[in-house]
């Protein structure tokens, strides 16, 4: 074994056996020891995992990629997403990817899922989550081999909104990619499509609220159910796209909420009431957005935009990049075609970072 390989494995290995504390000294998390993730591991990058704190107190659990050989402060990026998935999933892959190309990344668990604290488990928040984002630019921001002034967010899927939100209240974060992207307070308040109204709405709080005063009875958060399966013959193609992933091999893993029993029955309930795009088009750092045509969320991508650059003075800086013939899930993993455009969200990072 080479000498540098050895002092990899070396860091990798206490790091993961021994339960890492951040710099800060939060508490140990118990966290895996192998590589268990959904993609190769790279020989390009050195790969640790990491702990830091959000403002609530919860510990979050990250996989921090570096590219090996590289000196001096890099530029910095901090990913999540999909809603309901892992670190070890597609977030992972698109930051050992990054990390390839120059970056330093931090993929991370969100609060109250994967190894992540918080408890009760597997509930999601507006405001938490976007808390998330900005608790991993707090870390990146102290690392002695990050330039502050050069980190940038990445979000997938729901996180894909979740990292557009955050970028409009944090200052500090110079650019956002939002890849295949959900507005989960939309989808949350208007179904998919947006085919529900008041009354379905009011009868999905109704349901919700009852099952948190079963849940304070019991003490038991009952989960509400993840992709589908076995999936059923009639299932729409975007159904059956999620299910190829998240229930095949291709994605599957054993702490991914959507691979398995899914949210909490109330995990989602304060989207319901809490906008998270109400401030975008008051963003100044660049933002690109990336979707496939074919996606059934791609409405999600192309309002989103729209609503950015409407009447806004730093509409100069947002991109929307249209993937022709590529679903929702392909922006997860590339897809049988590969298409995820690599080389233009390095581009864009680049240029926009300044590195």
């Amino acid at each position: 074994m080479k000498k540098s390989s050895f002092f990899v494995f070396a860091a990798a290995f206490f790091a993961a056996v021994l339960s890492l504390k951040a710099a800060d000294g939060v508490e140990a998390l118990p966290l895996e020891s192998g590589w268990d993730k959904t993609f190769p591991r790279s020989e390009k990058v050195e790969h640790v995992k990491v702990a830091f704190r959000n403002r609530y107190g919860i510990v979050l659990a990250a996989d921090l990629y570096k590219p090996k050989a590289v000196f001096g402060k890099l530029s910095a990026l901090a990913v999540s997403g999909p809603f309901g998935a892992v670190k070890e999933q597609c977030s992972g892959l698109y930051a050992q990817t990054l990390a390839e190309r120059g970056f330093l990344t931090l993929a991370f668990d969100p609060s109250f899922t994967g190894e992540s604290g918080g408890e009760p488990r597997y509930m999601a928040s507006p405001d938490i989550n976007t808390e998330d984002f900005q608790a991993a630019v707090d870390y990146l921001s102290c690392r002695e081999d990050v330039d502050a002034d050069k980190i940038g967010i990445v979000g997938i899927c729901g996180w894909g909104g979740l990292a557009i939100n955050a970028a409009a209240l944090d200052t500090r974060v110079k650019a956002t990619v939002a890849v295949t992207m959900y507005d989960m307070h939309r989808v949350n308040v208007r179904g998919y499509f947006d085919q529900q109204g008041e009354d379905a709405r009011y009868a999905a709080k109704v349901a919700q609220n009852a099952e948190r005063t079963k849940a304070f009875k019991t003490g038991v958060y009952e989960r509400a159910g993840g992709v589908v399966d076995p999936l059923p013959a009639d299932a729409p193609d975007f159904v059956k796209d999620y299910f190829d992933y998240y229930k095949t091999p291709r994605g599957y893993h054993s702490r991914s909420l959507n691979s398995n029993e899914g949210w909490a029955k109330i995990g989602c309930l304060s989207f319901f009431n809490q906008p998270i795009l109400a401030y975008s088009s008051e963003i100044r750092s660049p933002v690109l957005i990336v979707h496939g045509d074919k996606a059934h969320s791609f409405y999600f991508g192309r309002d989103a935009f729209e609503n950015m650059t409407k009447d806004s003075r730093w509409a100069a800086n947002k991109r929307l990049l249209v993937v022709p013939g590529a679903v929702h899930t392909d922006l997860y993993d590339g897809g049988p075609k590969n298409v995820i455009p690599w080389d233009e969200i390095e581009a864009f990072l680049k240029t926009e970072l300044k590195k």
